[in-house]
């Protein structure tokens, strides 16, 4: 006499015939080597991927943990808040992508700043997050990076800078953002005048108005591996002038052949090489 057992599902991931299902999310694919990858490795390795060395994207807070030393960093102008000065509406209200983004990153704005160690060696610390409206530079961004540099200077400090901006300058600030690319600029030249170090570090994607300002003005600018790093991105350009670009256009690789960075750091080295430049620059 035969038995037959139907197959049964439940929420614990149990799935019929007494065998687990796997539950989701535990793998990932790599979008350079296309490998399916285990996510919990990925994580152990800074978001790298095991496979090829893929960066993935990291956030501000997880590069905040990855690159000062624990419990070292202090958040500054924490309470700077964006506001909506235009009465800005596309496919919905600026507040309220505003309000939407601040709920689902955490986040209040694109960028978090303030001080902290790096191998025992105090900095002013600023990161740009591409989670939030794509890292764009609007007012809050702008006017915390000067804070940043402008306590730099009156505390002597080092600046470094990690850039994740894939939006450039904020469309929905208009000029009140565009005028941060010179107010951050403007910030960084009297912080030179005064002798002071800036690293910068490029990461996937620096674009538009970022690019184009503070972030290709440091001493030494540092990028991660093949990240993408320009003003107009190879689609607009290819789309306007109408020719075939070089291969590797805009990677951090092209850019270092070229001139534009001093060196490619992978993200396992950049902590130990932002306090190596530092002692090198005796500062």
């Amino acid at each position: 006499m035969s038995q037959t057992t139907k197959s049964q599902t439940s929420g614990n991931g149990w799935t019929g015939g007494g065998k687990r299902g796997v539950p989701e999310g535990l793998w990932m694919r790599c979008p350079d080597c296309k490998t399916m990858v285990y996510r919990k490795s990925v994580q152990q390795r800074a978001n790298v991927c095991p496979e090829c060395d893929h960066h993935f994207y990291m956030s501000a807070r997880d590069r905040i943990r990855h690159v000062l030393d624990d419990g070292t960093f202090e958040e500054w102008d924490q309470h700077l808040k964006p506001t909506d000065p235009l009465g800005f509406e596309d496919k919905k209200r600026y507040v309220d992508r505003l309000a939407s983004e601040q709920r689902r990153t955490g986040l209040n704005d694109a960028a978090i700043t303030g001080t902290g160690m790096i191998r025992a060696r105090r900095v002013a610390f600023g990161v740009t997050d591409s989670a939030f409206i794509m890292g764009s530079m609007g007012s809050v961004v702008g006017e915390r990076l000067t804070r940043l540099i402008e306590r730099a200077t009156e505390r002597k400090m080092p600046v470094i800078i990690i850039s994740g901006s894939g939006g450039g300058a904020r469309m929905h600030e208009g000029i009140l953002s565009l005028m941060q690319m010179a107010k951050v600029s403007a910030a960084l030249a009297r912080f030179d005048r005064a002798g002071g170090l800036f690293i910068s570090v490029l990461t996937n994607p620096t674009m538009g108005g970022v690019a184009a300002s503070f972030a290709s003005l440091g001493d030494l600018v540092f990028a991660e591996p093949k990240a993408l790093i320009g003003f107009a991105g190879p689609r607009t350009i290819k789309a306007t002038i109408r020719i075939e670009l070089p291969k590797g256009f805009q990677t951090s690789e092209f850019l270092l052949e070229h001139g534009y960075v001093d060196r490619i750091v992978p993200r396992d080295r950049l902590k130990s090489e932002i306090a190596r430049a530092i002692d090198y620059c005796g500062k």
